[in-house]
């Protein structure tokens, strides 16, 4: 199979997810289309001196899906990880595949941070001897990646990209190429996140990047709307298989992942540039062999920051020139997944492509006129066969994904 690897297909054939709309993939997505709100007041009491309240909480929690010793030894980012990758597998059939041609990628922003806090309060407050024996596993950001591998038998390699907010589409590409290049002929590709904690809270406050509207938590994200004034946190996890088209003839899947590319900005750790931006789509529509008139709908990065959503709507505007693409940002409605949000639109855009809809736009009731798009408000109908998924994250990471109909 390795020398067909390069003109070979490579195809969406299972979908997983846990996100704030829906402890699966298909509930998520149904939730999407009817633009249901995921977003709502965190009740612990940390929260009651913190600026930021609110945040995409899971609508499922995973002790209500996982054994009990899974969910006391595993971090939540691991929890996340593995629920999504077993709805993905059956999903797609659990494809008989030799181990040793099945891979695993699931990015992470943060990974087990959240651990590493708890624990270290912990320890400071009660000594060693009462840290958890499972830290170490329990913290490492490749330990979801690891976790899946372990549990679906993959033994191709099981990677983490660690690129902020792009992390989890960056792993769809690196799936893509794992294929191409005949190393694996399955890949498990995704992302997780789960970092609701005082101290990352505190530090986006800080920073003046999130959402104050603690007392309206379902019109916090509004993504391109004139009225945004910053993301929302979430935490969930989304994961794709990847699998060469030859390996089983006639399987149904949700989409063709076409092209992909990854690009760095070298301008600011915050502050993403068009340039970058712009030339990772450009390299993905190249090596997709799509023009840019081709593509019928955009999964944007769009977080609701004021000058993010400019940024991306300026890149936008430098690929497609006059051609308008219906525009989509499900963030309106899960908040920012982080290290899962480049996954979650992967998967969003598969299934818009294989039902022929697009998700809307939540909140958006005033759309900013610096942002001159086709943005979907409601779910639209569309006739297309290339979609496109952006996902940019701090550090100047770029990552984008051309699918087109299976």
């Amino acid at each position: 199979m390795e020398s067909d690897s390069v003109t070979d297909p490579v195809l969406v054939t299972g979908l997983g997810a846990t996100t704030p709309l829906g402890g699966t993939a298909p509930a998520t997505w149904q939730a999407m289309l009817e633009g249901r709100n995921g977003i709502r007041a965190i009740e612990r009491e940390w929260t009651a001196e913190m600026p930021i309240r609110i945040a995409g909480q899971l609508a499922v929690e995973p002790s209500e899906v996982l054994d009990r010793i899974e969910a006391r030894r595993l971090d939540r980012s691991e929890q996340l990880a593995l629920i999504a990758a077993r709805e993905a597998w059956a999903d797609a059939g659990r494809p008989e595949v030799d181990g040793e041609r099945l891979a695993v990628v699931i990015g992470t922003g943060t990974g087990g941070a959240v651990t590493m806090l708890e624990q270290d309060d912990v320890l400071e407050r009660s000594g060693v001897r009462k840290v958890s024996p499972h830290t170490v596993p329990m913290l490492m950001a490749n330990g979801p990646a690891a976790w899946v591998s372990i549990d679906l038998g993959a033994k191709a390699g099981a990677h983490t990209p660690v690129s902020a907010c792009a992390s989890g589409a960056e792993a769809v590409a690196l799936g893509l190429d794992l294929i191409r290049l005949g190393r694996a002929d399955v890949v498990i590709a995704g992302g997780t996140e789960a970092c609701l904690h005082p101290l990352p809270l505190a530090g986006f406050a800080q920073a003046r990047a999130h959402s104050l509207r603690n007392d309206d938590p379902a019109h916090a994200s509004r993504p391109f709307d004139l009225d945004r004034d910053g993301f929302v946190i979430g935490e969930g996890a989304a994961v794709l298989i990847l699998e060469r088209a030859s390996l089983r003839p006639g399987r149904r899947a949700y989409a063709t992942l076409a092209g992909a590319a990854v690009t760095s900005d070298a301008h600011h750790i915050t502050a993403g540039h068009p340039d970058g931006q712009s030339r990772a789509i450009r390299r993905a529509l190249a090596e997709a062999r799509i023009a840019p008139d081709q593509i019928g709908m955009v999964h944007a990065h769009a977080t609701s920051t004021p000058k993010g959503d400019l940024t991306e709507a300026e890149t936008l505007a430098r690929v497609f020139g006059p051609h308008r693409p219906a525009v989509t940002a499900t963030k309106s409605m899960t908040g920012h997944l982080f290290g899962a949000a480049g996954a979650l639109a992967a998967l969003a855009t598969a299934r818009s492509l294989h039902t022929q809809l697009v998700p809307p736009i939540r909140n958006l009731t005033t759309p900013d006129p610096a942002a001159d798009l086709d943005l979907v408000t409601t779910a639209r109908p569309v006739t297309t066969t290339a979609a496109l998924t952006n996902a940019f994250g701090f550090g100047g990471h770029n990552a984008s994904l051309i699918f087109t109909t299976a």
